[in-house]
């Protein structure tokens, strides 16, 4: 069975049941405890999406996972920037969707959430 690499940085310390699990709240909490998130707990993919949307909006709030397992095939992306204030969650979602067009060709999916 894979492991993301997180899992086995943590694996010694705390013990989980679900792996999957486990990486949902490391990735979480390394993004809250570093609001740059120049984490080494992220895949690449992860580390370049955050970077190319940080740069873009520079949001108060982006949390980018890997929901494939790794493979780098579907991400979730939740991000808060002041430069949706007065969109529609429509107009929102086009903003990071126009910003990600050719990175979104290569994957299966995609999930976004966005705020103001």
């Amino acid at each position: 069975m894979f492991f993301p690499s997180t899992f086995r940085i943590f694996q010694r310390s705390i013990s989980f049941t679900n792996p999957l699990l486990f990486r949902t709240l490391t990735t979480t909490l390394s993004l809250r405890a570093d609001n740059n998130n120049r984490s080494e707990t992220l895949t690449e993919g992860e580390k370049y999406l955050y970077e190319k949307l940080f740069k873009k909006f520079q949001p108060t709030k982006l949390h980018v996972q890997d929901i494939s397992g790794g493979c780098g095939s579907m991400y979730a992306i939740e991000i808060s920037s002041s430069q949706f204030n007065g969109l529609s969650m429509i107009k929102q979602h086009r903003m990071v969707n126009e910003l990600l067009e050719d990175d979104i060709k290569k994957m299966h999916g995609i999930r976004l959430i966005t705020s103001t």
